[in-house]
Order: C-alpha cells, then sequence, then structure tokens
C-alpha cells in the first residue's frame, strides 16, 4: 500500500457503506472510487462482502442471525481500518437496517466516520445484470433466499447518498460518492 501524502497527523479515515441488492453495482463503484482515491495519495481498501464472508464468516449461512453477523464483523474491521487513517470502502448488500445501524453506531462510539451510499438499483435492472447468475439460478429454483426476490432487502429510509444507477454511468456514481467525502472532510 502506498503511503499517503503528508503526515499522520492529517490522514483521516472513514467508512464508505455501499449498500444495495445483489448486481445493483456496489462493487464496480467501490473499485472505481479506490481507484481514484488511490491515485490522489489517499490509503483505500475494499472489503468486498463475498471476499471478507470467505476469510471472516465462512462458517455461517444466510439466516437473519448470520447475515446480521456477517455485517458487524465487517464493520468492526472497517472501523479499525478507519480510525487508522484508512478511506475504507464497504460494497455489502447489509440487508437489514439494524445491522447497518449498529455498524454506523460502532464507528460514532469510536469517533470514527462512516458514510452509508444507497445504490438504488431496481430489482429488475439488477436481475438485467446477473453479474454472478444469481437471479437466473433463483428463477430456475436452484437458489433461495435471494435478497430482494425471496428474502428481504430492507431499504435504507435516510441514506447519506442515494445512487440511482438505472440512470447514469459508473463514473457519475463514482464523482457523487468523491463530492460527498469532499463535502465530509474525507477525499
Amino acid at each position: 500500500m502506498r503511503e499517503p501524502k503528508g503526515t499522520p497527523a492529517e490522514w483521516r479515515g472513514g467508512t464508505v457503506w455501499l449498500t444495495g441488492l445483489p448486481s445493483s453495482g456496489k462493487t464496480t463503484i467501490a473499485t472505481g472510487l479506490a481507484g481514484r482515491l488511490r491515485a490522489a495519495g489517499h490509503r483505500v481498501q475494499v472489503l468486498d462482502g463475498d471476499e471478507v464472508r470467505a476469510a471472516l464468516s465462512a462458517e455461517l449461512g444466510f439466516s437473519k442471525e448470520d447475515r446480521d453477523t456477517n455485517v458487524r464483523r465487517i464493520g468492526y474491521v472497517a472501523g479499525l481500518l478507519a480510525g487508522h487513517g484508512v478511506t475504507v470502502l464497504v460494497p455489502v448488500i447489509a440487508p437489514y437496517a439494524l445491522s447497518r445501524a449498529a455498524v454506523r453506531d460502532l464507528h460514532a462510539a469510536r469517533g470514527v466516520p462512516c458514510v452509508e451510499v444507497h445504490v438504488a438499483t431496481p430489482p429488475d435492472v439488477c436481475a438485467d445484470r446477473d453479474v454472478k447468475g444469481l437471479y437466473a439460478r433463483q428463477a430456475a429454483g436452484e437458489l433461495s433466499g435471494l435478497t430482494g426476490v425471496d428474502d428481504p432487502y430492507e431499504v435504507p429510509v435516510d441514506p447519506d447518498l442515494r445512487l440511482d444507477t438505472q440512470h447514469q454511468t459508473v463514473d457519475e456514481s463514482v464523482r457523487q460518492v468523491r463530492a460527498l467525502l469532499t463535502a465530509r472532510g474525507l477525499s
């Protein structure tokens, strides 16, 4: 990881939690934003939901309780990194409002900034994108418990930013998140 410009006292970390349905564009936006932030000299870590689940929560299933545990674990790691001056981008479905609130509360208790970005892509658009083939598998009866289809997704009521990815490019979405970070003193 490249060292950022400035001294350690100038490094201000924070967590950007990108929540949305499967195939909504969370990881694509996080990856694009990470590249721009790194180019500007920021310390950045992307904690992709699938990758972190495999590493930290492989024993968990997809029950409500297991999903909550997974989100809280990811939130804990994000808070630790952000507290050390890293901008942490977290593209994770996080379907339940209480789990997302617990992550924000953990950050607030540590004095670490945390912003919630809702990647608001309609289910039919996500199904058309179907990056991992989940919607096709669900439609074929090979998969159940797909968030937003036959398992709940609680849409954020008051996120810090809502991205309408159906009507904008990835670059436009990345620019909006970057503008939010700049407005919050995190970029």
